[in-house]
């Protein structure tokens, strides 16, 4: 049987995850799978709390409820309602207002260990975009694990009363678990990522081992020492290896969590032995220490200094790293420390789960009537004319031209006569149909249709292409780009306007060559195609960083926070690639309007007063109107 004793090499082994974890968050190209971390946490969870209960039941037949719950809000609790206090605190004076009231509804949850299923059916993808903004994301393990807290000892009571086996019934839950993680993986990853129930595998994974391995274990020292190394070693593959384009959980999880129980299993049965030497050195011994606030910690730190700085380096958000380890190490010795060991605390342990849920409640409710008030801030009049260009779109989107992968339809939207003597046609994604308003402005004249073809995210690039957001390839996309080619053929188009972003995960040769193909089909259909050049995305999102804040904010950033340059490597070698691909084709011309949208080469949030960008990639539908004239002088409606 494991023990609770205090073993320097599950300290290490604590220290290797929360490594890991701020290594990905802060984004390290070469530790991209860090986010396993986590995994390794829940694997440890189960291991130490099923030996502590397990030896329990052993010696007392039965567990005492109170004082386990009262011990895991002792330790667990007040870090984390003081890091969601300063949170929303620093929240309130740094981040633009209009996410505020996002921003407090997470920490109404979090407060009550519930964010895993605020995530989870909010339907919030922990490797997407909109998930790098809430402060409050990195709770959601932490209400899995007090989840786990909550009904493992009454799992354990169960068997015990029923007469079950242990290790049977942790089996058992390892057995279901790890299926409803597969199953729900394929058909719906977030809520296998985020829910409690397919994680309990892990969980159990972790009691296994501490029920099956003892210092007693008839295992030979040279095969425990290798499965010890071994586990070390797909851990580093994990973390190395492993990318947010997989469909996570599922059977990727299992390596990061069989690496976990292989190290545990080795520093159970060889003490002081092995890797588990290594584990116990002690740089890694004293993160471990703090491995829990530093977790709590290093997020909201490193949002709230990317709201300061808008364009963090790698250097920035190493140095925001480690200012959040230093707080880490502040709390633990100032507030962690001292509450968890308080002994009045721990000798009453009904009183301290009555204040621990007073506390929590009263903090929940504080949340609430924060987002309450940050959404009465938000009908301030700067505040609304900054919401109102979020929505400053083009009608097309109001008419129901792009139906997302929710179907491959071809959905066309049609503007001027039917009977029109010349056709235009402006296909794309989003980045490239933000450009109609400025088309419909220039084809409104007599004797031309305009029809406009979109789909979102979506390249008008002959190659697969894997979407991040619904965490497969977007089949839909190959398909309604085929229907839309075939149809184009179809009419015979005066012109053709087509674009798309430069920030597709596709190499060089897919961007000539599927180009190319999309390119050959349209010059031999229409009597002139124009290629937008994608335009420059900002390291910042526009209307957030325009938005007024506090004066702490005002004091620490500059005036010239607002504006980024417009070179980026990628955008130039896609351009390039374009380019390559148009060669050879006399009636397609690759459009430039770059300087347009950022002149001088700088791309500006606002110029004029107007709002340039919506977001911090696609221009306001107002701004893109204004730009008709430049596109007209560009295209030769007379030829």
């Amino acid at each position: 049987m494991g023990t609770t004793s205090y073993r320097a090499d599950i300290e290490g082994l604590r220290a290797i995850a929360i490594l890991l974890v701020v290594a990905a968050h802060v984004g390290l190209p070469w530790l991209a799978g860090g986010f396993v971390g986590v995994d390794v946490f829940f694997v440890l969870s189960g291991y130490l709390i099923t030996s502590q209960l397990a030896t329990e039941l052993r010696n007392t037949g039965r567990i005492q409820l109170t004082t386990f719950y009262a011990r895991r809000l002792l330790r667990l609790l007040p870090m984390l309602l003081l890091v969601i206090a300063a949170s929303c605190l620093f929240g309130w004076l740094l981040l633009a207002p209009g996410a505020m009231p996002r921003q407090a509804f997470s920490a109404a949850y979090a407060a009550v260990w519930l964010s895993n299923f605020h995530f989870a059916f909010g339907d919030l993808d922990y490797f997407g975009p909109a998930a790098g903004d809430d402060l409050f994301l990195h709770t959601w393990s932490l209400a899995v694990e007090e989840q786990f807290y909550l009904f493992w000892p009454l799992l354990l009571l169960l068997a015990a009363r029923l007469h079950l086996s242990l290790r049977s019934t942790l089996l058992g839950v390892f057995s279901l678990s790890l299926a409803a993680c597969l199953l729900l993986t394929a058909h719906d990853t977030p809520l296998a990522f985020y829910l409690a129930p397919t994680r309990a595998w892990q969980f159990a994974l972790g009691g296994l081992t501490a029920l099956c391995l003892h210092p007693h274990t008839t295992v030979p020292h040279p095969a425990l020492r290798m499965a010890g190394w071994t586990g070390l070693c797909l851990l580093a593959l994990a973390a190395f290896w492993l990318h947010e384009s997989l469909a996570y959980p599922g059977l990727w999880a299992l390596l990061p969590s069989l690496a976990t129980a292989l190290l545990l299993a080795t520093g159970s049965v060889l003490p002081g032995q092995g890797v588990a030497v290594w584990l116990s050195w002690p740089p890694l011994q004293a993160l471990g220490h703090v491995s829990y606030g530093w977790y709590l910690w290093h997020w909201p730190v490193l949002l709230l200094g990317k709201a300061v700085l808008q364009a963090p380096s790698l250097v920035d958000r190493l140095g925001l790293a480690l200012f959040s380890l230093l707080l880490a190490a502040i709390t633990y010795r100032c507030i962690e420390q001292p509450v968890r060991r308080n002994p009045r605390f721990i000798a009453r342990p009904v009183r301290t789960v009555a204040v621990a849920l007073s506390l929590m409640a009263v903090i929940h409710l504080a949340a609430i009537a924060l987002h309450n008030q940050a959404l009465q801030r938000t009908l301030q009049p700067e505040q609304l004319r900054l919401l109102t260009v979020r929505n400053d779109i083009a009608a097309i989107y109001a008419m129901g031209c792009d139906d997302w992968y929710h179907s491959a339809a071809v959905r066309v939207c049609a503007f001027g006569p039917e009977d029109a003597e010349h056709t235009a046609i402006i296909i794309g994604d989003s980045i490239g149909l933000q450009w109609f308003p400025a088309a419909a402005a220039v084809f409104s004249r007599p004797g031309w249709r305009l029809l406009a073809i979109t789909k979102s995210s979506c390249p008008m690039v002959d190659a697969p292409i894997y979407n991040a957001r619904i965490q497969r390839e977007y089949h839909e996309c190959a398909q309604w780009r085929q229907d839309a080619l075939r149809q184009i053929v179809t009419l015979r188009p005066d012109i053709v306007l087509l674009g798309s972003t430069f920030t597709y995960e596709l190499n060089r040769q897919q961007w000539i060559e599927g180009s190319a193909r999309i390119f050959r089909t349209l010059s031999t259909a229409a009597r002139s195609v124009y290629v937008l050049r994608s335009t420059p995305v900002l390291p910042f999102d526009g209307p957030a960083c325009l938005a007024p804040r506090s004066d702490l904010y005002e004091s620490i950033t500059n005036e010239n926070r607002c504006t980024a340059s417009v070179f980026d490597a990628r955008g130039e070698a896609v351009h390039n690639w374009l380019q390559t691909a148009a060669s050879g084709l006399g009636n397609l011309t690759v459009l430039d309007l770059t300087e347009s949208v950022c002149p001088d080469g700088l791309c500006r949030a606002e110029q004029n007063g107007m709002v340039v960008f919506r977001d911090g990639q696609h221009l306001t539908a107002r701004f893109a109107a204004s730009l008709a004239p430049q596109l007209a002088e560009r295209l030769d409606l007379n030829r």
